[in-house]
């Protein structure tokens, strides 16, 4: 051994080794003292009856989707160095916003959501079910702000349990059902309490009904809904033609 002195098993002053995940990019194993919650505000939509359509169709619609998303961020003022990269979740998307002055989150509900739901109009106005099956888009869109934690895998916590239980909730899915908008909206307890109810400008308190209750981690949550065409009361001007223009580019 020439000396050394073994330490553990190993060489001292040797480095230890880390495991890794070998299924896909080497990462350290995080140490716990550097797992730390970050403040995010949390968006995701999930497509309606994602599981009933064609392989090429879904392909086709997550195509869609991540575009029509991006143009109503992007019109609202959310530019990519506002938020975190896209999260795709197969038939949906996750979207985490780090605190900031210029992304209030009273601009998630107005007008990010409503302009999502313009443009989903319009591309809907223009789908019919063709023999490869219905391309049109119908979505669950949740409000939520919390802790999240990312281990270098991926993102993880009670926030986003609570949002994704919120998104994925049979109240939110019936209310869907329910209507004939493209886009149903439900938000948080606590999105409520501190911005929908203060009634900010494109807000409408008395459109949110809290359709939806659950428990995680042994604490109540109530989820609003919101429904319907009034999401999207009028089109921007020109936003017909730019959504064409903007479905009809060959995919990237």
């Amino acid at each position: 051994m020439n000396g050394e002195t073994l330490v553990d098993g190993g060489r001292a002053g040797a480095r230890r080794p880390v495991l890794v995940d070998a299924s896909g990019t080497r990462r350290p194993v995080l140490d716990r003292a550097r797992l730390r919650p970050r403040y995010r505000t949390i968006l995701a939509v999930d497509i309606e009856g994602s599981t009933t359509r064609t392989d090429p169709v879904k392909a086709e619609l997550r195509r869609v989707l991540y575009r029509l998303l991006e143009e109503a961020f992007n019109r609202a003022g959310i530019v990519a160095g506002h938020r975190e990269a896209y999260v795709d979740r197969g038939d949906g998307v996750l979207v985490l916003i780090p605190p900031l002055d210029e992304v209030p989150k009273t601009l998630l509900l107005h007008p990010v959501v409503p302009l999502l739901s313009a443009l989903l109009a319009e591309y809907n106005a223009e789908r019919v079910i063709a023999p490869g099956g219905d391309r049109r888009i119908r979505i669950r869109v949740v409000v939520h702000a919390g802790e999240v934690h990312n281990d270098g895998r991926g993102n993880f916590g009670e926030a986003l349990d609570v949002a994704f239980r919120l998104l994925d909730s049979p109240e939110a899915k019936l209310a869907l059902r329910r209507t004939g908008a493209p886009l149903v909206l439900v938000v948080s307890d606590d999105i409520y309490h501190s911005i929908v109810r203060h009634g900010y400008e494109g807000i409408r308190a008395e459109s949110y009904v809290p359709l939806v209750r659950l428990r995680v981690t042994g604490r109540t949550h109530r989820g609003w809904v919101h429904a319907g065409a009034a999401l999207a009361p009028a089109a921007p001007h020109g936003l017909a033609a730019r959504t064409r223009r903007l479905l009809h580019r060959r995919a990237g």
